[in-house]
């Protein structure tokens, strides 16, 4: 059942791809910037290694699931999941994991944009953990929580000199 739940999360990151790439033709359509490029294939790296990683570390391992850490990891990939769709309706063709951005383009301030600087990034780093615990692959866990953490690092920082930019 765990392969399942990666394999559909792997199709969700797929339709997330789409939806990037529609709209960063969009937006260098209206004359976007995109800055961070030499990161951007990290992070892709990264997410596609997680999902690797989870099927690999319970596989090798035989890591059992627990139901009182599994179901509640599972509610927290899907309440994750949901907040960063969130964000992609909010930002409508100006959400992209890519970071392109349009010179003049209001800030947005609605949504879950209203309490959080980054609620995307707040929801994928719950993502990135829990994702693997929900079949008690704890090393997978660890290991990409803390390379999540390097890279979002980078990624804010770039950000913010992005959105200065606008």
């Amino acid at each position: 059942m765990y392969y399942w739940f990666i394999l559909l999360i792997g199709i969700e990151r797929l339709a997330e791809l789409a939806v990037s790439r529609r709209n960063a033709k969009w937006s260098f359509a209206q004359g976007g910037r995109e800055f961070g490029q030499r990161h951007y294939p990290v992070m892709v790296t990264m997410h596609s290694l997680l999902l690797l990683s989870c099927v690999t570390e319970v596989a090798m391992t035989d890591r059992p699931f627990v139901p009182w850490l599994g179901w509640p990891m599972v509610g927290v990939v899907v309440i994750s999941t949901a907040v960063r769709w969130w964000c992609v309706a909010v930002l409508g063709k100006h959400w992209n994991p890519r970071l392109i951005v349009i010179k003049g383009a209001p800030l947005v301030q609605r949504g879950p944009y209203r309490w959080l600087h980054h609620p995307n990034y707040t929801a994928v780093t719950a993502e990135v953990a829990a994702l693997p615990l929900v079949h008690s692959a704890w090393v997978t866990a660890i290991v990409f929580s803390v390379a999540n953490a390097l890279v979002l690092t980078v990624r804010i920082r770039a950000e913010n000199v992005a959105l200065g930019y606008a």
